[in-house]
C-alpha cells in the first residue's frame, strides 16, 4: 500500500475543518481548496497549503474537476478526500482520480453507481437476503402509482 503525504480536500465548512484537523493529527500534509467568496474560511487558513479554485459559483470551483485535477497534479498530491456532496457521490470523478495515480479517499466508483440510485442500492442489497422494508423495484413517476404503491405496502 502506497503511503499517503498529501490529501486535497475537495470540499469547505464544516467537513473540511474536519477533514484537516484529523490528517494533520496523522501526520499528513493538508491542502485546502477555496472559490473567491471562500478565500476567508477557517478551512484556508488550517491547511498547510490552499489553491484557488476560482469564481464563486460552484460549477466554477467545487464541481469543476479539472481544475481540481490540476491542482493535485501542481502540488504533488497524493490523495484526495471530496467530503460530502459536490464531487463525493460522482462515480466518474472517482474513476478520473484513480486514472490520475491519485487515492480517491471513498468508496469505489463502481459502489458510487450502485449505491447512487436508490433501486440499484436496493437490487445489490436484496441479493444477500437482508430484510429491507417493503417498496417498488420500479421507479414511480406517477402520483397514482405511489398510491397505488403505497395501499399495497400498508
Amino acid at each position: 500500500m502506497t503511503s499517503i503525504k498529501r490529501v486535497l480536500i475537495a470540499n469547505r465548512g464544516e467537513i473540511a475543518v474536519r477533514v484537516i484537523r484529523s490528517l494533520k493529527e496523522m501526520g499528513i500534509s493538508t491542502v485546502a481548496v477555496y472559490s473567491d467568496v471562500d478565500r476567508n474560511a477557517p478551512h484556508v487558513f488550517l491547511a498547510d497549503q490552499a489553491a484557488s479554485l476560482g469564481a464563486a459559483p460552484s460549477t466554477e470551483s467545487y464541481l469543476n474537476q479539472k481544475k481540481i485535477l490540476d491542482i493535485c497534479s501542481n502540488l504533488k498530491v497524493d490523495a484526495i478526500h471530496p467530503g460530502y456532496g459536490f464531487l463525493s457521490e460522482n462515480a466518474a470523478f472517482a474513476r478520473a482520480v484513480t486514472k490520475a495515480g491519485i487515492t480517491f479517499i471513498g468508496p469505489s466508483p463502481e459502489s458510487i453507481e450502485i449505491m447512487g440510485s436508490k433501486l440499484n442500492a436496493k437490487a445489490a442489497v436484496s441479493s444477500y437476503n437482508i430484510p429491507m422494508i417493503p417498496g417498488t423495484s420500479e421507479p414511480v413517476i406517477e402520483g397514482q402509482d405511489a398510491l397505488e404503491q403505497a395501499a399495497q405496502i400498508g
